[in-house]
């Protein structure tokens, strides 16, 4: 494994979660010894239904555990949009073959278990190369030109070459090198899983499902190879909010959803227990790397969650700095730079069209009926066109010419 490097010191990789994985995974295809310090007593993952687009595809493959996922996923043919007040349909968009023919790969959901699981098999199948330090709270870096010691809550000290901050919304390392503060949305999130036998059998599109109305939505999709459907609605809260989850009290939910249709009050009656989470972004920052210090997922670019992208964009976030690394053979410096400037701007541009996805979602009065009359009559190659620039994202143009000079 790390022979081809001269300096045998682990890379240090601050958290276990999907973005953590997916960097270990990439570091350790790339030959680097690799530690990986979890906060969390184990290396695990909680929560519930993520969709995959086609450039997460097309980073799992770069990291070898596309065809695992594959494996796992629900595949959709269609992504439909109704509106939660009158129960119409306002448009659709195709994931069929002229979509996979467009980007090469298809559109997916999954646990976010099942995700985070065929990472974490990815590294454990290269055991010579990775290192777990679970209970463990990264409290302060120190670096030289030379390399990082990172110091945990217990007053040990890790040594290694570099230190990828992938701990997350309220990441430590971003903490220590940028000081910034989480944007508190003000958007609740309520999500269950549920049995597909508790479903409406009406109900039960393969595709995902968007429900769009007043300052809230609905969104379903199987799970679980269908045995399973995912809920998860939003809404904007009136009462001053924190980030953070809590299990969720139904007649909240059924508060802010007063005005909607019966199929969206039909869903809404079926989970027996909701988890809540108020949800947070960051404004996006020009600079994530700091000497031999980096962000990565969330702790460079958390996002909302209006374009379903926050782990498409940590596992494309990984492949390009072990690109990186490659391309500047081993210069973590140069390497390092290199990552940033090919990530900036795309994450930015994700984090900013989630937010403005998530108005469109929630118009209302003249702003509904203007959102629901856009699409209509659009040819599907005219939304892919408008999709290209996020689902078109491949490995092996992620370090383009541009971004590189």
């Amino acid at each position: 494994m790390s022979t081809r490097h001269k300096d045998t010191r682990p890379v240090l990789v601050a958290g276990g979660g999907i973005g953590g994985l997916a960097a270990a995974l990439a570091l350790v295809r790339e030959g680097y010894h690799v530690k990986v310090i979890e906060q969390a007593a184990h290396i695990g993952e909680i929560g519930a239904g993520i969709q995959l687009s086609p450039n997460a595809f097309a980073a799992c493959d770069a990291l070898g555990v596309g065809e695992n996922l594959r494996a796992k996923a629900v595949y959709t043919e269609e992504m439909v949009m109704f509106d939660a007040l009158d129960a119409k349909r306002v448009d659709s968009i195709s994931l069929s073959d002229g979509f996979r023919n467009r980007f090469g790969n298809p559109y997916a959901v999954i646990h976010r278990a099942d995700i985070h699981g065929a990472l974490l098999e990815g590294v454990k199948a290269t055991t010579e190369g990775i290192e777990f330090l679970t209970s463990t709270k990264v409290v302060h870096i120190e670096q030289d030109e030379g390399g990082v010691t990172l110091i945990d809550a217990q007053g040990n000290r890790h040594e290694g070459q570099a230190v990828i901050g992938c701990d997350g919304v309220r990441s430590a390392v971003r903490q220590q090198y940028v000081g910034d503060s989480i944007r508190v949305s003000g958007h609740v999130v309520f999500r269950a899983v549920i049995d597909t036998a508790d479903f409406p059998e009406a109900l039960r599109f393969t595709a995902p499902c968007i429900w769009v109305g007043p300052n809230c939505h609905l969104v379903h999709y199987p799970l679980k190879g269908g045995d399973k459907f995912n809920i998860a609605v939003t809404f904007h809260s009136d009462q001053p909010e924190e980030w953070g989850s809590m299990d969720g009290d139904p007649a909240e939910v059924q508060r802010y959803f007063r005005p909607t249709c019966e199929q969206v009050q039909q869903l809404l009656r079926i989970p027996k227990a909701w988890k809540r989470y108020s949800t947070a972004d960051r404004n996006p920052i020009e600079q994530w790397t700091f000497g031999r210090a980096t962000l990565l997922g969330d702790a460079a670019h958390p996002m909302v969650q209006y374009l379903a992208q926050g782990a498409c964009m940590a596992c494309e976030d990984a492949v390009t700095l072990g690109l990186a690394l490659r391309r500047e053979e081993g210069d973590w410096p140069r390497a390092l730079a290199l990552y940033e400037r090919s990530r900036v701007a795309r994450t930015a541009r994700v984090v900013l069209s989630a937010r403005e996805m998530g108005r469109i979602y929630h118009a209302k009065g003249v702003e509904r009926l203007v959102r629901n009359s856009m699409w209509k009559g659009r040819p599907q190659e005219r939304f892919y066109d408008a999709l290209e620039w996020l689902y078109g994202w491949t490995a092996a143009n992620c370090l383009d010419d541009e971004a590189v000079a």
